[in-house]
């Protein structure tokens, strides 16, 4: 008989904590917990520079990988789209800081470009101070209207030429050039700035654009680029931190953390010991694969033993995920003063085991299917799907695999529905509704949440998508020169969680529901006005000039006529 394996003491707690939720959609309603958040409890909207700046080679920024990903012209964007101009952020912050007041967020996270600072991505070669100069005005704007500002330093956009020249994170020398970067914002900007985090949704970043091809700089390095890359990402985290701690903490007083992404998983069959596995390794795979090391010093077990056993099996001497000397580990370990966790949904997870000879690769190494149960709500795209009590078992997850840490959830949204571009978005007022709802049960059960951000305050660039998904709060529209933003019913209903700080009771919070979608029908009739209004923009521009023009050369060729039958 093969020995009976234990289940995990967080699968207990897990089980033990889910009050009632049942298998089949949605339990939310009937459970939903009527309460406020803890004083002090911080509320925010997210972007990052990229998505949102546009002015992409303006007063000295140098170009990104996603620069030339986008450029390239080989159908890697969906409809070709380019982030040259995207949401014109760069022209518009005092706009945007207006919508933020607007929102009543207590904090705004945002992303500094690394190659708007330093065009090269190399301090060494040149500052840019026109760069210094955008960020730090816009954080003293944001300090003005009382909003804290929450820096990620790294959101994807590496600079072109330190991919041109090192391979990008390919390379180990990246972690040395981030922390220079690090500094220099920590320098430029840490007298203002408390909450930084170094690196967002590294995982993405390794596994699209060194594995899949699908993200910037593109590479299909399959079973072998995700890993480097991650591997050099956690030294450069890690440098970034160190260098924080020893020189700026004392002056400065700040936090510096990292934000990672991860879908909850759930066991398809919650009976079965190798569901149950196979959902603590999807787990392990995703969150794991860069907390671990941060909080116990080393990638989990279960990425060493799978990975290292595939490895063999296709004949190489080596695992291919690397490993980190005993000084690397007691240098990683302990480097975050707060776990920033992002989620949008959920999946169910069962065992299925890919033989070694298909090839290395991050998918097969996983040994899992992950699947979408029908009974959850479609917000019309293909992703996310609408499963709030998943977020609630993500957060205990991380509550006990990584010693109660303080968490920021830094990223958490539902994008628009496929061709539908009105502004009364029922569908993430629901959103928002029930995964806020579970936060706050986790808060209630132990966990250590300070604050949520809220993802989008804008329409925006995504990424390969272009600009297909809409996850703001504030429509753009895009195919306008101005780019004008219009409030949808999220921000009311938003508004209205962030000024109560939580759900005081069921009628106040339905009341909220009718008052958000009242605003619809003024917004809309907004922008189905937009047409018009363009026109007599255009109509201002530039036929009125001419027509001034005209009259004007039309005078003075008579003033000449009449001088001349004078003389």
């Amino acid at each position: 008989m093969k020995p009976v394996r234990a289940v995990p003491l967080w699968w207990v707690l897990l089980l033990v904590s889910r009050l009632g939720a049942t298998r089949k959609g949605s339990p939310e309603e009937a459970s939903f917990y009527y309460g406020t958040f803890p004083l002090g409890f911080s509320w925010g909207a997210g972007s990052s520079a990229f998505q949102t700046e546009g002015a992409w080679d303006q007063d000295g920024k140098g170009p990104s990988i996603w620069d030339a990903f986008t450029h390239s012209g080989k159908g890697k964007v969906l409809g070709d789209e380019t982030a040259d101009v995207a949401c014109d952020g760069y022209y518009k912050v005092q706009e945007d800081v207006v919508l933020l007041r607007e929102l009543h967020v207590n904090h705004y996270r945002f992303s500094l470009s690394w190659p708007r600072l330093l065009p090269t991505g190399i301090r060494a070669d040149k500052v840019n101070k026109r760069g210094i100069k955008f960020y730090s005005d816009f954080i003293d704007a944001l300090l003005k209207s009382n909003i804290t500002p929450v820096v990620t330093l790294h959101h994807w956009d590496l600079p072109q030429l330190l991919q041109v020249k090192y391979g990008g994170w390919q390379n180990v020398s990246m972690a040395n050039y981030f922390r220079d970067y690090a500094d220099l914002c920590f320098e430029a900007f840490g007298d203002r700035v408390k909450h930084w985090i170094t690196f967002s949704d590294p995982r993405t970043m390794a596994e699209k654009g060194y594995e899949t091809g699908h993200h910037a700089p593109g590479l299909q390095l399959h079973g072998t680029g995700l890993y480097k890359a991650a591997h050099h990402i956690i030294k450069a985290h890690a440098q970034a931190w160190h260098s924080y701690n020893s020189t700026w903490r004392g002056k400065q007083r700040g936090l510096v953390g990292i934000s990672l992404n991860c879908d909850w998983g759930e066991p398809m069959d919650i009976s079965s010991p190798k569901d149950i596995e196979a959902a603590e390794r999807y787990l392990q795979f995703c969150l794991g694969w860069f907390a671990n090391p941060i909080y116990a010093g080393d990638y989990p077990q279960v990425m060493k033993d799978r990975i290292g056993k595939k490895s063999a099996e296709q004949g190489l001497d080596m695992s291919r995920l690397p490993v980190f000397s005993l000084q690397e580990k007691s240098y990683i370990k302990g480097t975050s003063d707060f776990l920033g966790l992002g989620h949008f949904t959920t999946r169910y997870i069962t065992e299925r085991n890919y033989p070694s000879r298909q090839g290395p690769s991050y998918h097969n190494d996983r040994d899992l299917v992950e699947l979408v149960d029908p009974n959850w709500p479609d917000l019309g795209s293909t992703w996310p799907v609408s499963v709030p009590w998943g977020f609630r078992r993500l957060l205990h997850f991380a509550q006990t695999q990584y010693g109660n840490p303080p968490i920021y959830v830094t990223e958490n949204g539902a994008s628009q529905k496929l061709h539908c571009t009105q502004l009364c978005d029922e569908w993430r007022i629901q959103y928002l509704k029930g995964y806020i709802n579970e936060m706050l049960k986790a808060i209630k059960d132990g966990v250590n949440i300070k604050g949520y951000t809220s993802w989008s305050l804008l329409d925006k660039f995504e990424w390969e998508k272009g600009y297909s998904d809409r996850y703001g709060f504030y429509y753009v529209e895009f195919n306008n020169r101005n780019k004008p933003r219009y409030p949808k019913a999220s921000v009311q209903y938003y508004k209205k969680i962030i000024t109560a700080n939580g759900f005081p009771n069921r009628r106040e919070v339905e009341s909220w529901y009718l008052k958000a979608l009242e605003t619809c029908a003024i917004n809309n009739q907004m922008l189905a006005a937009e047409p018009l209004l363009s026109h007599m923009q255009m109509v201002t521009e530039i036929v009125v000039p001419t027509v001034c023009t005209l009259c004007i050369l039309i005078s003075a060729v008579l003033l000449m006529l009449l001088l001349q039958s004078q003389s």
